[in-house]
Order: C-alpha cells, then sequence, then structure tokens
C-alpha cells in the first residue's frame, strides 16, 4: 500500500494538495479507467491542469458555472477536476434530460461554457463546445505547472435534484462539502489503495462524483468508469478491473442477480457492495450474498447531503428496514413540526447538521443553500441544519429508518421523480383538465409512474398523445408507464384531488 500522510481534516479540504498528495504517494498507480482510456495519478494530474489550463484559455474564472453534459467516461472526472482548479463551478446535466429540461437548468444558472457531448441541440448556452472540439482543444494546449490557490469553502458544485413544484432547484455545495464524505471513509478505514471502485450510475450526478473518484483519489485507490449499465457489460468490467466495491441502485443490483449469464465467478472480487436510491428487500440481499458472497449494505444519502448521512456498516449486525447509523461527523436528529426532538421511536423529519462534540465536531458543514432561491434556502437550513423533508425516526439501538421519502416522491430504478414535473408537462395541454401522477409498486425497478387524467370537457385526447408530449419534454425515466383517464378525482374537503385515492386506483 502506498505511503502517504494522514487526511487532515483539522483544515477545510481542497482538491488540489488531495491531488498532490496522491501523485506523490502513487504517481505510477492506476488513478482512473473508462472506456476511452486509463490514467496513473500522474498522468491524472497533468491531464487536470491541462483542462485547466483550456478552460483559462476559454475565459473561465473563479465563480463562473461551467455545464457539463458528458457521457460515463474518464473525461467527466477530469473536467470536474480541471473546473475546480480554476475556482469555477461545476453543472452536471444528466445526459438522458429531454431538449427543455437541458434549457431550464442552463437558463437557471447561466453558464460561461456548456460542455457537451452533442454541440447540436439548442439549450441556450453562452458558448457550446462538443467533446470532440474539447479533446482536440486539449491536445493543443500545455498544462499549469501546480495547482492554483482556490477557496474550498466557496461554491464549486451546482447539483439540480427534482423539485415539488414542477421544476428542479440547483444544491450548492463546496469543495470541502463534496471532499468530506471520501476523506470520512478514509480515515474511518472503510476504504484503502488495495480497492477498486466501479462506477455504474452518471457521473453527471455530484453525488457519484462524491461517492467514487473523490473518494478514489483520496484513497489512493482505482475509479473504473462504467459506459454501460446492463448486468453483462457491468459484470466483465467487475472481472475485468478486480472492482471490490460498488454502489448501484437496486434495480442494478436485482439484474446482476438474476441474468442468467452474470456467474458467481464474475463478481468474486467484490467485498463492499452497497445500494442506495430505494429500498431493497432484505430476501433479495440475502439472496445476492449467497450467489456472490457478499451482502449489500443500505445508506442514506441525498443531493443536500451531499450524498451519504448515514449508512448500514458491514462490521455490525444489519437490520431489516433500518438504513443505518449516521455518520460520525453528522449529527442527525428526528423534529416535530416546532422543530423539537420527538421521542425514540417516534416519527418526525429527519434533519441534520454538524456535530457539535467529540473528534468529529465542526468538521461537516451544510449544503450552501439552493442556486438563486435565498427565501427557500434560509427555510431548509434554518437553525443550522438541513431539513430534509423526509420522514423518519430512530431505534432504541440509533437505528435511522426512513418512514416517508419527500412528500409524493416516485422513485423508479433509483431515479427521484416528483409527480409535480410530469403534472406541470401534462397539465400545459389543453385537452386536459386535470391530472394526477403516483406511483405503483414494481418488483424490479421498486416503481413504475402511472398518470391519472381527467379530460377537458367534449375533449377526447388519447394516452398515445400524451405520452409523447411527456416524451418530448421530459428524461425518459419520468414518462409513465401508463396513462389513466377519470371521469372524475376524489377530492378532498377542501376540494383538492385526493392523491392517497388516487394512488389506491393505481395499485388496486
Amino acid at each position: 500500500m502506498p505511503d502517504a500522510p494522514p487526511i487532515d481534516l483539522s483544515q477545510p479540504l481542497s482538491l488540489g494538495p488531495l491531488l498532490d498528495r496522491a501523485v506523490a504517494a502513487a504517481p505510477q498507480k492506476t488513478a482512473l479507467v473508462g472506456a476511452s482510456g486509463r490514467f496513473t495519478y500522474a498522468e491524472l494530474a497533468d491531464e487536470v491542469f491541462r483542462t485547466a489550463a483550456v478552460l483559462a484559455e476559454l475565459g473561465v474564472r473563479a465563480g463562473d458555472r461551467v455545464a457539463v453534459c458528458l457521457p460515463n467516461d474518464i473525461d467527466v472526472v477530469v473536467v470536474l477536476m480541471g473546473i475546480w482548479a480554476r475556482g469555477a463551478v461545476f453543472v452536471g446535466v444528466h445526459t438522458v434530460l429531454a431538449p427543455p429540461e437541458k434549457r431550464h437548468l442552463i437558463d437557471d444558472c447561466d453558464p460561461r461554457l456548456f460542455l457537451t457531448a452533442d454541440p447540436s441541440e439548442e439549450v441556450g448556452a453562452r458558448r457550446v463546445i462538443g467533446l470532440d472540439e474539447w479533446r482536440s482543444l486539449l491536445a493543443t494546449t500545455a498544462p499549469i505547472d501546480h495547482w492554483p490557490e482556490v477557496d474550498p469553502l466557496a461554491v464549486a458544485a451546482i447539483a439540480y435534484t427534482s423539485g415539488t413544484t414542477g421544476n428542479p432547484k440547483g444544491v450548492m455545495h463546496s469543495q470541502h462539502n463534496a471532499l468530506l464524505p471520501g476523506a470520512v471513509a478514509v480515515v474511518r478505514g472503510s476504504y484503502d489503495a488495495d480497492d477498486v471502485f466501479l462506477c455504474v450510475q452518471p457521473l453527471t450526478i455530484l453525488n457519484l462524483q462524491v461517492l467514487n473518484p473523490l473518494t478514489t483519489v483520496q484513497a489512493l485507490a482505482t475509479c473504473a468508469v462504467a459506459d454501460r449499465h446492463d448486468p453483462v457489460s457491468l459484470a466483465r468490467w467487475i472481472k475485468q478491473e478486480g472492482v471490490t466495491h460498488f454502489a448501484v441502485v437496486p434495480t442494478v443490483a436485482y439484474d446482476l442477480l438474476t441474468h442468467p449469464d452474470v456467474h458467481p465467478d464474475d463478481l468474486a472480487t467484490v467485498t463492499k457492495p452497497r445500494v442506495g436510491g430505494a429500498g431493497m428487500p432484505e430476501s433479495v440481499k440475502l439472496l445476492f450474498e449467497e450467489r456472490f458472497g457478499a451482502k449489500p449494505a443500505t445508506s442514506y444519502a441525498l443531493t443536500e447531503g451531499p450524498t451519504l448521512v448515514a449508512r448500514q456498516d458491514l462490521g455490525r449486525p444489519i437490520i431489516e428496514g433500518s438504513c443505518g447509523r449516521p455518520l460520525p461527523h453528522v449529527e442527525v436528529q428526528v423534529l416535530d413540526d416546532e422543530d423539537q426532538p420527538v421521542p425514540v421511536g417516534e416519527v418526525g423529519e429527519i434533519c441534520f447538521g454538524p456535530r457539535r462534540d467529540g473528534p468529529w465536531a465542526g468538521v461537516y458543514r451544510t449544503m450552501l443553500g439552493y442556486w438563486g432561491l435565498p427565501e427557500l434556502s434560509a427555510e431548509t437550513l434554518r437553525g443550522g441544519m438541513v431539513h430534509s423533508g423526509d420522514l423518519g425516526r430512530f431505534d432504541s439501538g440509533g437505528e435511522l429508518y426512513i418512514v416517508e421519502r419527500r412528500s409524493q416522491l416516485i422513485i423508479r430504478g433509483g431515479n427521484n421523480i416528483y409527480p409535480a414535473e410530469i403534472e406541470r408537462v401534462l397539465g400545459a395541454d389543453s385537452r386536459v383538465a386535470e391530472c394526477c401522477v403516483v406511483g405503483r409498486p414494481d418488483d424490479r425497478l421498486g416503481e413504475v409512474v402511472v398518470a391519472f387524467v381527467q379530460s377537458a370537457n367534449g375533449v377526447e385526447v388519447a394516452a398515445e398523445d400524451l405520452l409523447d408530449l411527456c416524451r418530448a419534454n421530459l428524461a425518459s425515466f419520468k414518462v409513465p408507464s401508463e396513462i389513466c383517464f377519470v371521469e372524475a378525482f376524489p377530492r378532498s374537503p377542501l376540494g383538492k384531488i385526493a392523491r392517497s385515492q388516487v394512488q389506491t386506483m393505481a395499485t388496486g
């Protein structure tokens, strides 16, 4: 194992010193692997410095937003690191979003530069650069020679998360925020230089950067970036690279478990599988352990974290239904409507902030707020804690249980979907009088989306027309699996659609 100084948590974390630390300790160790190639730590640092030089030539300055819409490969990792070397702000734009969704993000964050795999898309960005042009610029630009001084507590990333109002909101995080989960994992001994991580989900999502490359740099480990997430391809990546750890949504774990062409020896090196983004039945976890020799652990994570707040520990008995205990640097409280702690066992809102005592006191810092939404930021961060909107409870042993994720949230294959996003699109059609979107349980995906529609008086509309409308304006995973027409909606005493009754209609 390479010899490196311990990570210093007494000061705010910045990527530059951590990357320098990795290069000094293990310059020839493989740092990053993707479909287009692989980098040692020395090569990675050189490419990051080259990226920073290109960004400087393009006029990117500290505080500028750079929107990035790239497929899973080494480019998206290097670009984030190069953006941070400029003191600029990484804004991930998921490749599967529909053009109107991408345009909304671009309009909201107003980036100086939009780096995309498809430069033909009209999204309204000031400057658009395609991946081929970007790689040409890298090939002809000399790298900078050192990591510049940047503010580790300034805004370094905006991570858009689905919103209850129908439009995403941008969660702001600093370099320190995004690096801390990995630093804590390394200090606790959860990962080391012998580990090989496989990143399966899109790295345009900040949480995935946090959980994978930003952790491996600190562990002096290796990050492999999968360009496909079908089970056979993943099994090939795992076997070829000797993967020890992956964190996936339950759907991916289910597919690895059930696909006839995935064999136990394909996953023989995996010792630290984790699942998140949705619940996974204990029976399926046990089947996974029986087949592959390692039981997936579960966690509680959210964009506002960023990522992990609590997780199951593999060295401790795993309790069914629990998402584990809070991480040591985070203080989690379950609060009532008056922001007062509820007794153990009772349900309240899950809130979290910095640990106030002990060796981890003050290490964690909350998110910096929501981009351009000061009132919502103040409300969410009142009392110095993040108010998650999720309902949960603690048991007497300190285990955290999620009772209900954010009101109305649908989790399809690990993707968060707010009904308001889909209802906004359907409601814009003049043939739709009212609509209500709910989730229906599904064995493989966890939930699927079902839309109930009441047509405008005297107007007929075909389900396929409404599905086409959704396909044109929404990411594919948000498109309803089914459109159901109703003559009238059940109502609450105040005249609102009784969503709980519609939910019963979807499952009954």
